[in-house]
């Protein structure tokens, strides 16, 4: 249990340093099987990242208690303020078409 809380805790401040840096974020978790669960983070001004967590329901404790509104689904508002690069358009189609992953940037 106090482990669940020092990760809830990094998470939460992890969360809370991204949307401050972005003027402000929405979230989308996601389970993903035994990995856990990823949060996807839209910042007010498109930028956007993501993080790991142990669970869904340490993501879930660590986006509220860093205050960021989380929504069900990958679509709609968070969507829509989401702006992607050079770098993930590359990246997007290599996978479509089956060629290799460009270099990290």
């Amino acid at each position: 249990m106090a482990d669940d809380s020092k990760r809830v805790a990094k998470l939460a401040r992890e969360i809370g340093e991204f949307a401050k840096r972005h003027g402000g974020a929405d979230a989308q978790i996601a389970y993903v099987g035994q990995a856990g669960a990823r949060i996807v983070l839209v910042g007010a001004d498109g930028g956007w990242g993501d993080l790991m967590a142990p669970s869904v329901a340490l993501a879930e404790q660590a986006a509220e208690k860093a205050q960021v509104t989380t929504h069900d689904g990958a679509e709609g508002e968070p969507a829509t303020g989401l702006r992607t690069g050079p770098y993930e358009w590359r990246r997007m189609a290599g996978i479509q078409l089956g060629g290799e992953l460009p270099a990290a940037h």
